[in-house]
């Protein structure tokens, strides 16, 4: 292949196997993703993109976008062209539309920062460093949603390249279902260069973490925050972790190689109303930390305490649409301390508020029927563990069976699943029929990919 070519073309650089640079270019977040593609494009801007895919199509290869490689999985990008889109990390704010263009390859954190300077603020999810475009293509379920929905139904345009080789910016007035597919659907139609998000006046929120020990009482801890959960208002997103640290120096050493019981809850709106709302939850057991305050929007991305440095990583997910007792100690018995459980996080997301409403405008996520949402995660530093960590996995969900809603989310579905688990009958052939217009010779290769 005519790799040094391509490379005189960019702006940013292409990198063939074995040459310096191979490894690092080639590295996703996810470090369980051995990546092996034809080759890696570094893209610097727009048209690096439109040349990879003109590359790609002109030599028979899929290409295989990214940005952070968070949902990065094994056999991701094997023999394409894998275009990382990492370095195009400009934001630009407008302030009186309050509309913020991000370009792919700019991550949570970075948001944030551009956005608080002027009092507004994005939908970011629980990792500081995961990239936006990915998370919002996904759906974006973050601190924000039971008061404003998923992230993806506050995206205004999409600039792309599509399968032909051709800039387009689709809205709800130009192309408006590959504006539709973007919108929750998933990477699977066009490679995104930049998204137009919608923003919100929200300088200040109060947000936090309580945790606890996990023994004897962690049935009582769970109830109590159920109990609480099931009383507070839609500004108020919260969810509950069982935590095993592992024993490394970056874990604080009260906390590390603990079993744990993890709240955290963000109250979008005023503080005083956040400091009584979470009360509660500080008074559920003898607390080893608590972390809650009136803190900048833009500091939400840290509350989870989500790792920022990559690590190998299976995660997978299921949704509840309710969460009684026997739910409960079902969870208690499948990921409390006494199970043996591998995984490091097990995690239940309390859902409603606005993500329950249909959005009339919102693209192919537009809400969320379930109550609750399950994600496991383990760390695998070696194959007997990663085998064990999706057992265990498998083992909650099959516990959480009796109240499962069928469905998938994107976001959290760390690994490999079919397209119907994601999406109902109707969404998923329209979404097959925006794929089969835009990308009829399969060409975009999407970590959750709709054929």
């Amino acid at each position: 292949m005519e790799i040094t070519v391509l490379d005189r073309e960019l702006r940013g650089r292409a990198v063939a196997p074995g040459a310096v640079g191979w490894d690092e270019a080639r590295a996703a977040w996810n470090l369980r993703a051995d990546q092996r593609p034809a080759v890696v494009v570094l893209a610097e801007d727009v048209d690096d993109i439109v040349a990879a895919v003109s590359f790609a199509r002109d030599h028979g290869l899929a290409v295989a976008p990214q940005g952070s490689g968070h949902g990065a999985r094994p056999g991701t990008a094997e023999g394409a062209v894998l275009l990382r889109t990492d370095r195009m990390s400009h934001v630009e704010v407008d302030v009186g539309a309050r509309v913020a263009r991000v370009e792919a390859g700019v991550i949570a954190r970075e948001l944030g920062a551009a956005t608080s300077r002027h009092d507004l603020s994005a939908f970011p999810g629980s990792s500081a460093d995961v990239g936006v475009v990915g998370y919002t293509l996904g759906g974006g379920l973050g601190w924000l949603s039971r008061r404003y929905g998923l992230a993806c139904n506050h995206v205004r345009a999409v600039e792309v390249v599509t399968a032909d080789g051709q800039r387009r910016r689709v809205g709800a007035d130009n192309e408006a279902e590959l504006f539709w597919a973007l919108r929750g659907g998933g990477g699977s139609f066009a490679v995104v260069s930049a998204i137009e998000v919608g923003l919100v006046e929200l300088s200040e929120v109060y947000a936090g973490a309580v945790i606890y020990p996990a023994g004897e009482c962690s049935g009582e801890v769970l109830r109590g925050y159920a109990e609480w959960a099931a009383g507070i208002p839609d500004e108020v997103t919260s969810l509950v972790r069982f935590l095993h640290p592992p024993p490394l120096p970056a874990v604080p050493e009260p906390l590390r190689d603990r079993h744990l019981i993890m709240i955290g809850a963000c109250h979008a709106g005023p503080a005083s109303e956040g400091a009584e709302l979470m009360a509660p939850l500080t008074r559920l057991g003898d607390a080893l930390v608590d972390t809650f305050q009136a803190m900048p929007a833009s500091q939400l991305v840290t509350v989870a305490m989500d790792p920022e440095q990559p690590a190998p990583s299976i995660s997978d997910t299921t949704s509840l649409t309710e969460l009684p007792d026997e739910a409960i100690d079902a969870f208690v018995a499948t990921a409390g301390p006494k199970a043996g459980s591998p995984l490091v996080s097990a995690e239940l997301r309390q859902l409603g508020g606005a993500l329950l409403t249909p959005d009339g405008k919102g693209g192919a996520r537009d809400h969320l029927d379930a109550a609750w949402i399950f994600t496991g995660t383990g760390v695998p530093r070696d194959p007997a563990l990663g085998s064990a960590i999706s057992e265990q996995i498998d083992t909650i969900r099959d516990a959480f069976s009796p109240w499962s809603s069928g469905t998938h989310f994107p976001n959290f579905a760390g690994r490999p699943t079919t397209a119907d688990l994601l999406f109902d009958a109707p969404t998923l052939k329209r979404l097959r029929e925006v794929k089969r217009r835009y990308d009829p010779d399969a060409l975009l290769q999407a970590n959750l990919p709709i054929t």
